[in-house]
């Protein structure tokens, strides 16, 4: 198997600019809302609080999803296993959107509109993968 990059032209800089700009703030995000979830609210909080909003195998789902948070966040950060930090991360999102935000509405309060804005971040880091500027050595 070979792994082909793209030509080092100015386009190609920016898509990797692009990519580089969308994984440091989703990553970011996504830490930020894993560690929350871990050492702010502490795991037996926020399991319950996946069992209040109605989420399955709460005692399961909610450190898995604090981990996956932590974990894919710091991945896409560095541009490691971008596309399975990706995919993992969108289905969490969907999950979530699905249970909770859908039916809090768009604009309101736990709403649709910032879980979407993320999810369309970890699908294109999904199909695209890291770009060019990431850890070297580690794989993408």
């Amino acid at each position: 198997m070979t792994t082909q990059t793209h030509p080092d032209t100015a386009a190609h800089r920016g898509t990797d600019l692009a990519l580089l700009t969308v994984r440091l703030a989703t990553g970011l995000i996504f830490v930020m809302h894993g560690a929350q979830k871990i050492f702010t609210y502490t795991l037996p909080g926020t399991t319950q609080a996946f069992t209040q909003m109605g989420a399955p195998l709460p005692a399961l789902s909610a450190p898995l999803v604090a981990g996956a948070e932590l974990i894919g966040g710091l991945l896409l950060i560095a541009g490691v296993l971008t596309r399975w930090a990706g995919g993992a991360l969108t289905l969490i999102l969907l999950g979530a959107i699905a249970l909770v935000h859908l039916k809090a509405g768009f604009f309101n309060p736990n709403g649709v509109e910032f879980p979407l804005s993320l999810l369309a971040a970890t699908v294109a880091l999904t199909l695209a993968g890291p770009g060019r500027y990431r850890v070297p050595g580690l794989p993408a």
